[in-house]
């Protein structure tokens, strides 16, 4: 049985943006497809939770919708639990595009014993990029019939580890992987970055993630 599904939330209305940042064409794909390719990368099953799934279909993936519209990220968060098969889910929202399988694998080999595996910049916790375990839904779900949207709020019901950037800083020497694009300044920095992007840096393992799961420890 696989372990973990790869979940992509592409539900964002990108009003700051003006216009639907997921199709935004960033180097030789689309935003969402450059991030589609990277999890297929590791993860045999990998869905999308969109707002208007009919936008996706065409990315060969499925697409599904939240169970709590209009409640943000925390309802994708939710939907990822219930539509998935396997036990963990790793969760990255659509506008990441520096994310790496070689940072996926790293936080999937933390998760023995957690339900919650979470990276921290400066003390920023960045859980649209992290790893979830189905033990969280009824927490998830609770908070979401209760009106409490915030995604962190249910952290302190579930086992959470906390991964501090000095220990992933060697595989992120530019602190690029949490870039998000919220702005239009932070699209002209995302270009910026990709202009200047070592290509051996970006090379993504071809290992899958079946033939890792022996050296992890869930």
């Amino acid at each position: 049985m696989e372990l973990v599904s790869g979940v992509v939330l592409a539900g964002g209305k990108s009003r700051r943006m003006g216009f639907n940042k997921a199709f935004l064409k960033f180097g030789p794909q689309h935003l969402i497809e450059r991030i589609v390719a990277t999890l297929k990368e590791v993860f045999t099953e990998n869905i999308l939770v969109a707002d208007s799934p009919e936008l996706y279909w065409n990315l060969g993936l499925p697409v599904v919708t939240d169970i709590f519209p209009g409640c943000g990220p925390l309802s994708g968060i939710h939907a990822g639990l219930v539509y998935t098969n396997t036990p963990y889910i790793f969760v990255v929202a659509c506008d990441m595009p520096f994310v790496t399988a070689q940072f996926i694998l790293f936080l999937l080999g933390q998760a023995a014993g957690y339900e919650v595996i979470v990276p921290q910049i400066n003390e920023q916790t960045e859980p649209l990029c992290a790893v979830y375990h189905k033990g969280c839904l009824p927490v998830v779900e609770k908070g979401l019939k209760a009106g409490q949207y915030k995604v962190t709020d249910f952290f302190q019901a579930v086992k959470v580890k906390y991964i501090a950037q000095e220990e992933f800083s060697y595989m992120d020497e530019d602190h690029v992987i949490f870039t998000n694009l919220n702005t239009r300044n932070d699209l002209k920095r995302a270009w910026h970055i990709l202009d200047r992007e070592d290509r051996s840096w970006r090379k993504i393992s071809t290992l899958r993630f079946k033939d890792l799961k022996k050296d992890l420890k869930f």
